[in-house]
């Protein structure tokens, strides 16, 4: 087992890492940036090194600097939490060639996975259920068009390294396409430094489910249950649920099971998620984040299983500690919501000090988040600050807790995001769990319309 785990994060999945390790028994070392130099997980990890100024750029995307912390420090292995660099091949390359261990997957399938066009064609090979769309990246905007009249509109334009909704443009008609299409590629190269688009048919009611999915260097591999991750605006996910209010126990087995194969045969390591797309009764592959969520939490509090811990397990040689689905019973529901710093009308950012801060409490309640009175939101990073995840034996109690503990939420000297929560989570199709992916962004354009 390692020693030493530097954390190549910030914010509260640093946190969350550094609690697993503690537990673990192993030391862990985070990096930081100088506007992180007073965050709670500077604060609490063994060892803390700043690796430069605020931009995450020269600092959280600095391979060097992040690569120099490790050997100062004596660490045996990199986590790199979610986002920065933890889908980065080039980053999980230099840390093994450094002789770390890169608690992920391989640099090799992490770059087949993170290029849309590549993933959707080798899981396509393995048996996944597909979007239908493009066979390849689209080279340019007469063939493209040519594909979207074979499969009909509405359709979706999609940047093949892209995510988080850029580079994504819906087209209803053939006279629009060649506007879009030109966007969504010069919105690609411009996030993604590549302009490679592919097409898809564009689904008008579909719900966003994710398969948790683990696998080791034994030849193990498990799925532990799904997600809901349909609550979004603009691409971005706000509210996550497990189980699903819409799966049944056979078709929740039946994509699980053919997820866990699937990365069982691509020779996977540690923990993944793959994400689909369901409409009528049907599944299609979306993408594969080689990673661990934003919302693992939800998985933990319905399995009982640490995730993180298990990642540092596997990454350590380690067997699974769940060989198979029957190893354990999904218990209850959880729901998590993410908090954010911005204006719940106008989701402008709004960084700067808490002047008084009071976390939930009580059963079933768990709030993962590094802030605390007198902290400041810097501006430079994503605007999340903590997560509230609730667990009940069934989805009714899990709202009912989780809608008194934001009313116990304290968060002040910020406009945050608990109002908006405290609105969805009361509407009547959350409460029956009959929404979409394009539920939220109705429901908010329809309230913004009666305001005004």
């Amino acid at each position: 087992m390692f020693k030493k785990i530097l954390i190549a994060n910030r914010g509260e999945v640093a946190l969350r890492i550094i609690r697993a390790c503690r537990e673990m028994g192993i030391k862990s070392v985070v990096v930081h940036s100088t506007a992180d130099a007073s965050s709670m997980a500077v604060r609490l990890a063994d060892e803390s090194v700043c690796i430069g100024p605020p931009a995450s750029s020269a600092s959280y995307l600095n391979i060097p600097s992040i690569l120099t912390a490790a050997t100062l420090t004596g660490a045996d292995a990199i986590h790199p939490g979610y986002g920065f660099l933890s889908e980065n091949a080039q980053f999980a390359r230099m840390v093994i060639e450094h002789g770390f261990t890169f608690i992920g997957p391989s640099p090799e399938l992490i770059e087949k996975m993170g290029d849309k066009v590549t993933a959707k064609q080798t899981v396509a090979e393995l048996g996944l259920p597909v979007v239908p769309g493009s066979k390849g990246g689209v080279e340019n905007a007469k063939s493209g068009l040519q594909d979207c009249i074979d499969m009909g509109f509405p359709v979706l334009i999609k940047a093949a390294s892209g995510g988080g909704g850029k580079g994504m443009q819906i087209v209803r008609s053939a006279e629009d396409f060649t506007e879009a299409y030109n966007t969504a590629r010069a919105e690609a190269k411009a996030n993604f430094g590549d302009d490679t688009v592919y097409i898809e048919k564009f689904l008008e009611k579909p719900r966003h489910i994710e398969i948790q999915v683990f696998a080791d260097s034994h030849g193990n591999a498990v799925h532990l249950g799904e997600r809901d991750c349909s609550i979004q605006r603009r691409h971005q996910k706000l509210i996550e649920e497990g189980p699903s209010p819409i799966l049944s126990e056979k078709l929740r087995d039946e994509i699980g099971t053919l997820a866990a194969e699937t990365v069982r045969k691509l020779g996977y390591l540690g923990a993944g998620t793959i994400e689909f797309l369901y409409e009528d009764g049907k599944f299609y592959f979306m993408e594969m984040n080689t990673r661990i969520q934003v919302e693992h939490p939800v998985t933990e509090m319905i399995t009982g299983i640490d995730l993180i811990a298990e990642q540092i397990r596997v990454a350590a040689g380690e067997p699974l500690s769940v060989k198979n689905r029957n190893g354990f019973r999904f218990r209850g529901h959880a729901i998590e919501i993410r908090i954010n710093a911005e204006d719940p009308e106008t989701f402008a950012p709004s960084p700067g000090t808490i002047t008084q801060f009071h976390a939930p409490g009580g059963l079933g309640v768990r709030f993962d988040s590094g802030v605390y009175t007198g902290y400041s939101i810097p501006p430079y990073y994503d605007s999340m600050i903590g997560k509230l995840i609730i667990h009940g034996r069934n989805r009714e109690e899990c709202i009912r807790r989780l809608l008194r503990a934001i009313r116990e939420t304290v968060i002040e000297g910020v406009k945050t995001t608990l109002p908006l929560h405290q609105w969805i989570l009361q509407q009547p199709e959350f409460l029956s769990g009959d929404y979409t992916i394009h539920w939220l962004e109705q429901k908010l354009a329809e309230k913004a319309k009666k305001q005004g």
